[in-house]
């Protein structure tokens, strides 16, 4: 038995799983788990939706209880970061300073919001990434009608405003793009839920935010009062939400044997180099059916990566140990073969009442053709494509008898034509 742990860094949707993945594939030998909030693993779509509005307390966010992580026998080091890597000793340097000898490691640190200089000393100015950012954006929400401006009109900016729009604050929402989350969902669909906003009261603008004013008060620290923008045109604000995208969490990782261009760069297997693997948020990995690299921020993707990278270490730590040049990884029992990662990426987003649900690749589409079906309901469909071939679907208000047929559509690219045909067809009413 190895006395060297497996570490998963980062305590997320994608650190737990991989954590008890690694118990099922046979990892019998110490196994520490480090996770650089104070928090318990949690889920973190709900923070711009349920939690923010209210509905949920964080309680019901916690992916597993204490109670439910001690089968784990987990070294779990919580408000704790890793600051380095060591890739040909597997040696993890915290910021205790102390130094980790691995027999393996997963790296699950997901994404950094971004945020703009011109915010620093101001309060008001919210990002909305962990649980405490949450917390604290809806502790301010609820002492009454609010001036928000929204910065960012993607999908973490549209689901915000949405709920505070319900919340019955009045809401802003500002972006580079003029058509609301087009780069996820295309400029047809797009439009459709930039009708609904406008519907629901929301301001709709296309620009770039100068500078952020503060309150004439003498006080410390300065409280926003408004956003001036690149045209010179000035927003009056109670609150901004920066919502202008996110950071994969890899500036710790500085040995040059690491790809960490746009996360970090992982083979089919999820493998970042021997015995060093990603997933979630952070890992960029060579997808086996699209042929390129790819790497979704979304929650699916987190948990399905997890599992594939863990499996895939526990056998090429049993493997090492069968050609005699690592201790064994297990008890002996036949690990799963290493297997590619191909899963048929899967997202969501809920905004009013409205859920739109895509499979497949919704980004970097040379061709992209959307349906209504019903504008009133905001119904409708989209369907994406790539040198000729369909590779993703994206469905808003479907119903899910129809919404179910559609992964197949993508689950294997087919020919444009034949994926516009058989979308249809799974479309009729009737």
């Amino acid at each position: 038995m190895t006395t060297r742990p497996i570490a998963v860094v980062g305590a997320s949707a994608a650190g737990i799983t991989a954590a008890e993945a690694l118990r099922r594939a046979g990892w019998t030998g110490p196994l520490t788990l480090i996770g650089d909030e104070p928090h318990l693993p949690y889920d973190r779509p709900p923070l711009s939706k349920q939690l923010l509005h209210g509905a949920w307390e964080p309680a019901r966010l916690m992916l597993r209880t204490a109670e439910q992580l001690a089968p784990l026998d987990l070294d779990l080091r919580l408000g704790t970061r890793a600051t380095g890597l060591d890739v040909a000793t597997r040696t993890l340097t915290l910021d205790d300073g102390q130094r980790l000898a691995c027999a393996g490691v997963i790296i699950a640190t997901g994404v950094a919001a971004r945020t703009l200089p011109a915010a620093d000393g101001l309060t008001g100015v919210f990002t909305l990434r962990t649980l405490d950012d949450a917390l604290a954006l809806r502790d301010r929400l609820s002492g009454g009608p609010r001036r928000l401006v929204v910065v960012g009109n993607g999908v973490l900016g549209c689901e915000a405003a949405a709920v505070a729009r319900e919340l019955g604050h009045e809401v802003t929402l500002i972006g580079r793009e003029p058509v609301p989350m087009a780069a996820a969902v295309g400029t047809g669909m797009g439009e459709l839920l930039a009708d609904e906003h406008r519907a629901r009261g929301v301001r709709l603008l296309t620009g770039e935010v100068a500078a952020f004013e503060p309150a004439a008060a003498a006080d410390r620290p300065v409280q926003v009062d408004g956003v001036r923008l690149a045209d010179g045109s000035r927003l009056p604000a109670d609150l901004v939400l920066l919502a202008i995208g996110s950071e994969p969490a890899v500036g710790w990782l500085t040995d040059p044997a690491l790809d960490t261009t746009d996360g970090l760069g992982c083979d089919a297997y999820c493998a970042a180099a021997p015995g060093i693997y990603a997933a979630g948020d952070v890992a960029r990995w060579e997808h086996p059916v699209h042929g390129r690299p790819l790497r979704f921020e979304h929650r699916m993707n987190a948990t399905e990566q997890a599992m594939a990278a863990a499996r895939n270490l526990v056998a090429e730590l049993t493997a090492e140990a069968v050609n005699g040049t690592a201790e064994a990884a297990g008890d002996g029992a036949e690990p799963p073969e290493r297997r590619p990662f191909a899963p048929v990426p899967y997202f969501w987003s809920d905004q009013y009442g409205l859920k739109l649900q895509a499979y497949g690749l919704t980004t970097g589409a040379d061709q992209v053709e959307t349906t209504v079906l019903d504008r009133d309901a905001r119904r409708a469909v989209a369907l994406f494509g790539r040198a000729g071939r369909a590779v993703g679907v994206l469905a808003c208000a479907l119903p899910p008898r129809q919404l179910r047929s559609l992964r197949a559509l993508v689950a294997t690219p087919v020919p444009w034509e034949e994926a516009r045909d058989r979308l249809r067809e799974a479309t009729t009413v009737g």
